[in-house]
């Protein structure tokens, strides 16, 4: 197996682990991902255990696991950069770790997001002439894809940030989600170019001016409509939208439910099963720390197996496309 293409999952991260994140493994192998290919981190005796309770393999043959040990967890409520100095050999800076020395391609991670972030941005580095990285979470509430960034990552930024996540973005839906020709827009309070802050008046600019397919400012609604592919934000606002949307979907669900329950409706859940796959999180998987030297997946804190074997989907796409490297070019060709 060529290392590069190696996908280290972190399977004590998340607030289900173990047992979804060695679930997800055996879901994702099931789906076509080798077994070959993920490089299990954690405590090496409590995977093993799981591994042998689910009639999986260890070692060196064909269809067997290799393990990576982890002896330390760091907690989701931990406070990132206090843990991460104080756990040098949790689960996810082993695996970042492994990224960094070649021993895998890709991390993936339903841990701590905040220790995620950190170590993979410490630890790996940005890409060349990445300034900041953003998450990138994919959504697809109109039958087509959109990939909104920065979902958290950067909730600071500066319109050059903006402007990278764009192209980013852009190369990410591209390559992965196989969209010819995205469409960028700025996420803002108006359609007009003079709406929003002066960071969003800048990057409207910026953008405008780029080689991207820009469509220009997007309020939050245009988000079910379809009408762009990627769309660019900062980090604590594009964080506040995807916890509303996850909110609200979960919500809606549950209301339509009760809704048909209390009116005798003679038909169940399998009813709305495709509406649910539209608005569940766990069909996306995970978010893309897109701009780091090397793929990172960063999945949900209460992710499920089919989120977890999503999330190795989602890092195993990115590596075979060749992500990072079409991002590099694009970016020294701007």
């Amino acid at each position: 197996m060529d290392a590069s293409k190696r996908i280290a999952l972190d399977v004590m991260g998340g607030d289900n682990a173990p047992d979804c994140n060695l679930d997800g493994a055996l879901a994702a192998v099931r789906a076509g991902v080798p077994a070959e290919r993920l490089l299990l981190v954690g405590d090496e005796k409590t995977i093993r255990a799981g591994l042998e309770s689910r009639g999986a393999s260890v070692g060196e043959a064909p269809g067997s696991f290799a393990i990576l040990h982890a002896p330390d967890v760091i907690g989701m409520e931990e406070k990132p950069g206090v843990a991460l100095r104080a756990k040098p050999m949790s689960s996810i800076s082993v695996a970042t770790g492994a990224v960094k020395q070649g021993a895998a391609g890709a991390h993936v991670s339903m841990g701590n997001t905040g220790a995620v972030v950190g170590a993979a941005t410490v630890g790996l580095k940005t890409l060349e002439g990445v300034r900041r990285p953003g998450i990138a979470v994919t959504i697809e509430f109109t039958g087509r894809p959109v990939t909104v960034l920065d979902m958290g990552a950067n909730v600071v930024p500066k319109p050059e940030h903006l402007l990278q996540y764009g192209h980013m973005g852009a190369v990410f839906t591209r390559d992965v989600l196989k969209s010819e020709s995205p469409r960028v827009g700025l996420l803002n309070i108006g359609e007009e170019e003079s709406k929003g802050t002066d960071l969003l008046r800048e990057a409207h600019a910026l953008l405008s001016g780029s080689d991207l397919d820009f469509v220009g400012n997007v309020e939050s609604g245009d988000l079910f409509k379809g009408g762009c592919d990627v769309v660019v934000t900062d980090g604590f606002t594009g964080n506040v939208v995807l916890k509303l949307m996850e909110g609200f979907a979960g919500f809606m669900m549950k209301l339509v439910m009760d809704q048909l329950k209390a009116h005798g409706a003679q038909w169940g859940p399998e009813a709305l099963a495709s509406i649910h796959k539209q608005v569940d999180y766990s069909e996306y998987g995970g978010a893309l720390l897109l701009g780091v030297n090397g793929i990172v997946v960063i999945g949900h804190g209460r992710s499920d197996p089919t989120a977890v074997s999503n999330a190795i989907d989602l890092a195993a796409r990115a590596l075979d496309a060749d992500v990072n490297g079409h991002i590099v070019v694009g970016l020294a060709g701007r």
